[in-house]
């Protein structure tokens, strides 16, 4: 881990793989912070704080966290705790290490047992739970056979066995995880479940590891985590964060937005750097917990929300159900906003929550704006 002035991120699908040189060359998160207008901080304040940032590998992706302090040994003191929150955090939901908390949850399935979990695990489950009710299982933390059947056919770069994809949809469903809230138990009620949470995990942790930052005194931060962001308090004399939302990688599409945000969590979704290309169809990492494919309408999906877990998963909501459904959904979460640029065969269409506009700022010119030190997020 080294202090890093301008330092890149590295977004990822809904799954904790171990990060190769190849897929850090081909994406690349890049968030740099713009100050914009004075704050209630004092001149003294202000002038005493400096921008330190440092990167470290956890949950398959760089964390990179960037933060205000007065020298750069009390700076790194606070990101050693927020990477530590991190790295107990994917001992807890990694889908990759058998011996984590989710795998020996995913372990017991089918066999007539409630398991309890930890606060950690619970909060998360609970909620994914209500997010998979809501949405009618547009979400759905059961679907590790399937991301792991997608996961195969994009590394074989062939479509998975028709015979394969039904066994593994008949081991999949929220309607068979069983939470008792007085007990703080879980119990998965199908044999051979797997739980993933990369669709909801990340975006909670990054929110996690603020708080950390936070309870020692470091509010003017920023954690990132591929494409879930955790902002705090603006910068000293700023009015928020700057972070730009990259285009889709299709003729014609919207020109990168620039959102202006503080105290907010932001995740993008889509298939520009995951995806498995098969007879000229372009499927995404992202599957339908419903059909067991994946996606195919070549989206990016981009939720904010007060909290990392709600913007995490309804992308994920938003992606699956399309503009339609999906933003209505939105539209229900208090405080939520999204933004949604797609290229399905009808051709490239674009579409706003009602709250979208509140967080943008539009910028006359992307090539003044990246040489005046911002950069790109592009969805996983």
């Amino acid at each position: 881990m080294k202090v890093l002035q301008i330092a890149r991120i590295f977004s990822q699908s809904q799954e904790f793989a171990p990060i190769s040189r190849m897929f850090l060359r081909r994406i690349a998160v890049f968030i740099f912070i713009l100050n914009f207008s004075s704050n209630p901080f004092s001149a003294q304040n202000a002038r005493a704080a400096e921008r330190f940032a440092f990167e470290k590998a956890e949950m398959g992706v760089p964390f990179r966290v960037t933060l205000y302090a007065p020298d750069e040994a009390t700076a790194k003191t606070a990101a050693d705790a927020a990477f530590s929150k991190v790295e107990a955090l994917n001992a807890v939901f990694s889908d990759y290490d058998s011996d984590s908390e989710l795998s020996r949850l995913s372990d017991s399935s089918g066999r007539g047992r409630p398991v309890p979990v930890s606060d950690d695990l619970w909060r998360v489950m609970n909620f994914a739970q209500a997010v998979a009710v809501r949405s009618s299982g547009a979400f759905d933390m059961t679907t590790g056979p399937l991301v792991n059947l997608w996961r195969n056919a994009r590394h074989k770069k062939e479509m998975p066995k028709p015979e394969k994809l039904a066994e593994a949809l008949a081991r999949t469903g929220y309607q068979a995880v069983h939470l008792d809230s007085a007990a703080h138990t879980v119990e998965l009620l199908k044999p051979r479940m797997r739980l993933d949470a990369g669709g909801i995990a990340k975006g909670y942790a990054a929110e996690e590891a603020l708080k950390v930052l936070e309870q020692n005194g470091f509010p003017e931060a920023l954690v990132a985590a591929g494409g879930d962001i955790a902002v705090g308090a603006p910068p000293p004399d700023s009015a928020g964060w700057r972070v730009e939302i990259t285009a889709l990688d299709a003729e014609g599409a919207p020109a990168s937005r620039f959102l202006q945000v503080a105290h907010c969590n932001i995740s993008t979704s889509g298939d520009l750097y995951q995806r498995l290309e098969f007879n000229g169809k372009r499927y995404s990492h992202i599957v339908d917990p419903k059909t067991g494919i994946g996606l195919t309408d070549h989206s990016l999906v981009t939720v904010i929300a007060r909290d990392g877990m709600t913007a995490d998963a309804f992308s994920k909501v938003l992606s699956v159900l399309g503009p339609e459904l999906g933003l209505s959904i939105i539209e229900e979460v208090e405080a939520a906003a999204a933004h949604v640029v797609r290229w399905p065969e009808s051709g490239l269409e674009e579409k706003f929550s009602k709250r979208w506009e509140g967080f943008e700022r539009r910028t006359n010119s992307g090539a003044k704006a990246l040489d005046s030190g911002e950069g790109k997020a592009p969805g996983r």
